[in-house]
């Protein structure tokens, strides 16, 4: 992994001060709303707008970079990005907040797009699993270090929302002066959501519940830290600790995903997770306690994410793959959309507790629609399973393809771990 960071670290660099700039405005603009005066209900719709950017983007921005090319789309992007940041804090209202909070989403959508298209690009057949995977850690880091800038200014002000600017804009500097060409776009092949739904109703359902989930950590945990009178830095702590939550789990479940019936990890995982969720909801925990509930809530979260992919990969011929993922990505995005605003609806009604029901309800309505599925479809035998592939919700097909294409080598050849267990 060593090598693989040391051939493509501008784009990595480039990458994790993108993320770091996208996860101090995610976190920022919840507590400046409360703030502002804004109500729950107004915060809510401010952060689907990112949603709402983010779907239409990854639908869009393939066909600008086929256009104008991979260069000028990135350029042009990270310029919006960039002044969006800036006008967060010049119009606070959260009318115009939720329309540049739909530029930021398509902006970033797109800037995922090419920048996994030229991370595949400066990848060999060798070394693209590792170069994804050290994609993912950034991610992911990048969203985790954004909480503690969040400490450096007060959020009333303006140089919280010029540090992610600037960010952002030298994130451009060391990937578009990168002596790597720009890659040859390619067009996924299309799968109906009537088929994709008839190959995987679970797949389906819970990507749609897991998008809900997504939407709760990426935003509106910093509105509900607002609404419960949380410090600034209390509320930092808690998101990183959702995402700190996610790299923990991710290989545990992973390794379990390629051992056991995916369909009953699924429930247990989502079950665990409604368990440690609810103790948020009917108790009346300390700030440690809530520490912990973040941890869960990040650590099922990512891993069913990758886990319902999984599973849906095992009834797909290899070259379906990608096309399912893009399907299934959409659906997640639709359930993102929604889910700002259902939680919105349910704080406002009970309280800050609506945030922990809210997504103790996704979790517990996935464990139940898996327990049904259990007894409408057979068991696949672990070694004729897909390999478990762990992936962001913030990734994009473009990043989905080679990994699926990597991971159907790799059964082909033997090597993974469901095939090593089988025999």
């Amino acid at each position: 992994m060593i090598r693989v960071f040391a051939s493509s670290w501008p784009l990595f660099l480039g990458l994790l001060l993108l993320m770091i700039g996208n996860g101090v405005q995610g976190t920022l603009l919840g507590i400046r709303g409360g703030i502002e005066g804004f109500s729950t209900f107004q915060m809510s719709v401010v952060m689907s707008g990112y949603f709402v950017g983010f779907l239409f983007g990854s639908q869009i921005a393939p066909e600008l970079i086929r256009r104008v090319g991979h260069v000028r789309v990135f350029a042009a992007l990270g310029s919006l990005i960039s002044a969006v940041m800036i006008l967060y804090a010049a119009l606070p209202d959260w009318m115009i907040w939720t329309g540049l909070r739909i530029l930021i989403g398509f902006s970033f959508s797109g800037v995922y797009v090419t920048a996994e298209s030229w991370l595949n690009n400066t990848s060999t057949n060798e070394t693209r699993g590792q170069t994804l995977s050290l994609y993912m850690i950034v991610q992911v880091v990048g969203i985790i270090s954004a909480q503690g800038l969040i400490n450096l200014a007060d959020p009333a002000g303006y140089l919280l929302f010029v540090i992610p600017s600037v960010l952002v804009s030298l994130a451009f500097t060391p990937i578009l002066l990168s002596a790597s060409p720009a890659p040859v776009f390619g067009t996924a092949k299309r799968l109906s959501f009537k088929a994709l739904y008839d190959i995987s109703p679970l797949g389906c359902v819970g990507m749609f519940l897991m998008g809900g989930v997504f939407a709760a950590m990426f935003g509106m945990a910093a509105v509900w830290g607002a609404q419960a009178g949380l410090s600034v830095r209390d509320i930092s702590i808690f998101v990183a600790a959702i995402y700190i939550g996610g790299l923990l789990f991710q290989y545990p479940i992973g390794w379990l995903s390629d051992r056991m019936d995916r369909r009953r990890l699924i429930m247990f995982v989502a079950a665990f997770g409604t368990l440690g969720t609810l103790v948020a909801v009917v108790f009346n925990p300390g700030f440690v306690v809530l520490l912990g509930v973040a941890v869960v809530i990040g650590g099922v979260a990512n891993p069913l994410y990758s886990l319902l992919l999984a599973y849906t990969n095992d009834y797909l011929q290899a070259d379906d793959m990608a096309a399912a993922s893009g399907g299934l990505m959409f659906i997640n995005g639709v359930g993102a959309i929604v889910g700002p605003l259902a939680i919105g609806w349910l704080m406002s009604l009970i309280g800050p507790k609506g945030f922990f029901l809210y997504i103790a309800m996704l979790t517990g309505g996935l464990t139940l629609y898996a327990i049904w599925r259990m007894r409408r479809r057979a068991v696949v035998v672990v070694g004729e399973a897909s390999a478990y592939t762990a992936m962001t919700q913030a990734a994009s097909i473009v990043a989905m393809e080679p990994v699926f294409e990597a991971a159907h080598e790799q059964e082909e050849a033997g090597d993974t771990p469901g095939a090593a267990a089988a025999r």
